[in-house]
């Protein structure tokens, strides 16, 4: 696999940069209200991406019916499912945050169950009951943090991420669309979800006075416009083309250790046996669930 410099770098990339995206979030919603940074992150990247369309002379009018659906997908995986981890982490800690993302895999699992996309398998019912078991774990030692209404807000934000990652996976499967140009779709998709974010930060937030917002916050969110919705879009693609879909998923979890260990790192977050446990679990469980024979092999 390591035989190609390019796709090395890519899939590093990728690896390094959604890993310091909890970290990057956490850190820009400290002096900046969430839903301006979700929105920003999305306005900006929008933005980059209509330069390139301009340059590449690609920039086109996609129709109402690809619209529609680029829409439901900002609506699920960006408004949902980043902005509401983007809002979570003002209650919670970024590894917490990383570690409760990493199901995502099993709720899409759940969901193709429900929608017969996928066929039962014992395999995949150990896999979710592992990984239930580490969230689970994750609560175990911490009942009195549920008592703090902000703490489970946090969790409850997280678990609609998770939701709305899950049934934009699904909707992209179920209309089983290849996309020619995926910078022109996305391009609709960061704009109309960044207006729709900054919106809501204008009705949700008392904190609209950029002179309130500190250097490191504003350069944590360009950091997530350009890394981590372009640049890593961009690599993760790239990789998609020379590996299996299944082999790139691998990077989820080397995401979720990069992001505990940052978290740790850099903020000072606590980390416990319990909470390591916990994400072994969940780490072991969402592989279970997404192992297939040959997955290694070159594509």
């Amino acid at each position: 696999m390591f035989k190609d410099p390019k796709l090395a770098l890519a899939i590093i990339t990728v690896a390094l940069v959604w890993g310091t995206t909890f970290l990057g979030i956490r850190v820009a919603v400290e002096t900046i209200p969430p839903w301006f940074v979700a929105g920003l992150r999305q306005f900006l990247a929008g933005f980059i991406l209509l330069i390139v369309l301009i340059f590449t002379k690609n920039l086109q009018w996609i129709g109402w019916k690809n619209l529609g659906s680029q829409i439901v997908l900002a609506c699920l995986m960006l408004i949902v499912a980043n902005g509401m981890t983007t809002v979570a982490e003002k209650h919670l800690t970024s590894s917490l945050a990383s570690l409760i993302s990493a199901t995502s895999p099993l709720a899409v699992f759940i969901l193709s169950l429900i929608f017969r996309m996928q066929k039962f398998s014992i395999r995949g019912l150990v896999g979710v009951l592992l990984g239930f078991t580490g969230i689970l774990l994750i609560f175990k030692n911490g009942l009195e943090d549920l008592l703090n209404p902000e703490y489970r807000m946090g969790i409850l934000f997280m678990f609609c991420a998770i939701s709305g990652w899950a049934f934009g996976t699904i909707f992209t499967k179920k209309i089983n669309h290849q996309p020619q140009n995926i910078s022109l779709n996305l391009f609709y998709q960061f704009s109309f979800a960044g207006l729709i974010q900054i919106l809501f930060g204008f009705i949700s937030s008392d904190q609209s006075d950029v002179s309130t917002w500190s250097l490191k916050s504003i350069l944590a969110t360009v950091y997530l416009a350009i890394f981590g919705s372009v640049i890593a879009f961009f690599a993760f693609h790239y990789a998609l083309k020379k590996i299996t879909p299944i082999q790139i998923s691998i990077l989820s979890y080397v995401n979720t250790i990069i992001a505990i260990f940052l978290g740790w790192l850099i903020l000072d977050e606590p980390i416990s046996f319990t909470f390591i446990t916990a994400a072994v679990l969940i780490i072991c469980g969402v592989f279970i669930t997404n192992y297939k024979p040959g997955m290694f092999k070159r594509s």
